[in-house]
């Protein structure tokens, strides 16, 4: 991930991407994309389509990222389990990553699992950036204490 573009880069993967929450699978997917940042994990933006009804209710704030625009939040809901502010999406990404308008994601370590090709998902460290990490991914990270100025 140190050999990841800056500005970022979105690029489609095939493999299925699924997330649980309250013992239930609520998302599941082959059209997800990833996208790719110097000295992050991938973060992956899923369709709408790919949570089941009632998964996603809007929250409250939203943020700003440098390359992709604003962001809103989501609360995701599970097995009658809520994790407020857990997913985000951009309604009007900036140029370049208009390929991940209305796609969603969400932090894996709000979720009770996150997999990529049937392997669990490890959460990025912190409680600001939503990679996903498996182990074809070397770290170090951005995210734990001390580095989110790298």
């Amino acid at each position: 991930m140190w050999d990841y573009p800056r500005p970022p880069r979105v690029e489609p993967t095939d493999e299925l991407v699924t997330i649980e929450l309250g013992g239930v699978r609520i998302a599941s997917t082959v059209h997800a994309v990833r996208v790719l940042e110097t000295s992050h994990p991938p973060t992956y933006y899923l369709p709408r389509t790919a949570f089941v009804d009632g998964a996603l209710s809007p929250a409250q704030g939203s943020s700003f990222c440098e390359f992709k625009g604003h962001a809103s939040y989501l609360d995701v809901t599970g097995g009658g389990v809520t994790a407020p502010r857990a997913g985000w999406y951009y309604p009007h990404p900036s140029e370049g990553f208009e390929v991940i308008a209305d796609m969603v994601a969400v932090y894996p370590g709000r979720m009770d699992r996150c997999t990529v090709a049937g392997e669990t998902v490890r959460p990025q460290e912190g409680d600001f950036y939503g990679g996903w990490i498996t182990t074809r991914i070397v770290g170090p990270f951005k995210g734990a204490p001390g580095t989110r100025g790298w």
